[in-house]
């Protein structure tokens, strides 16, 4: 299905009955890793999908946004349907929105949250990561001055594209930016807000969020607990789903 929000073409399904359960997916992802999740929840639950704006079927933000302008966008979509409550459930980028947004003033309640492998929390660079980092604003200020940028009219994309992660190379230039604003800041300071029963689920092997973070989540959510699911890594939904889907199961209370 598609609506207009905020003056964007957004993509979302809508599928089941009952209370209903908001699914936000993860930085370069859409509703698609979902629905095997979407399929399980709809048997007792009405399930909303959506494609994040520049992600999936969705526009891409016409500037920049940061996380707030996501969490935005998501109360907009949501004024559509009048919940009065609602459980949600967030992987990575969308447990960034999904932190930020359980620290607003909402016109509806929040009956649960579900994080999967989020991200927000910003880690300080180690020394290896410190010392690419130096060198590539050095390389940075170089090729920025006019005659550099005459003589090398590439070599700031080509630089970009050498030091970024896989995620920046992947994006296009709108979403770049977006990414930056979202990995530069840290929510930590957060999550003693969030009241709200907090599932956390996090595969053993994530690099992208580590289980560090998990821990630090659980012990600074009021109301936390956590599952690790062994054998997985940041998409621990896809690369453990029968451990997965009996987790989801029991906290949601499925047959």
């Amino acid at each position: 299905m598609n609506i207009v929000v905020d003056n964007l073409n957004t993509n979302y399904i809508q599928v089941g009955e009952g209370k209903p359960v908001l699914l936000l997916h993860g930085w370069g992802s859409s509703i698609e890793p979902f629905n095997r999740l979407i399929n399980q929840l709809s048997e007792k639950y009405q399930v909303i999908a959506l494609d994040l704006p520049g992600f999936g079927k969705t526009d891409e933000p016409p500037r920049p946004y940061n996380v707030d302008d996501y969490v935005d966008f998501v109360l907009h979509f949501l004024e559509t349907f009048h919940f009065s409550s609602i459980s949600i459930i967030g992987h990575s980028f969308g447990g960034r929105i999904i932190i930020k947004l359980a620290n607003r003033e909402l016109p509806f309640q929040i009956d649960k949250i579900v994080l999967i492998d989020s991200a927000g929390i910003k880690h300080s660079p180690n020394p290896k990561q410190s010392k690419k980092q130096k060198r590539y604003k050095r390389l940075k200020k170089l090729y920025s001055t006019p005659i550099m940028k005459l003589l090398f009219p590439n070599a700031l994309e080509a630089l970009r594209l050498k030091y970024g992660s896989a995620d920046y190379i992947a994006a296009s230039p709108m979403m770049r930016q977006c990414l930056v604003k979202a990995v530069n800041e840290d929510l930590s300071g957060l999550l003693p807000y969030i009241k709200e029963p907090t599932l956390l689920i996090w595969g053993e092997n994530d690099v992208d969020t580590p289980l560090s973070d998990a821990k630090l989540m659980e012990q600074m959510i009021p109301d936390a607990g956590l599952a690790v699911i062994k054998n997985a890594a940041h998409f621990s939904f896809i690369d453990q789903p029968y451990t997965f889907h009996r987790i989801i199961a029991s906290f949601f209370e499925l047959g």
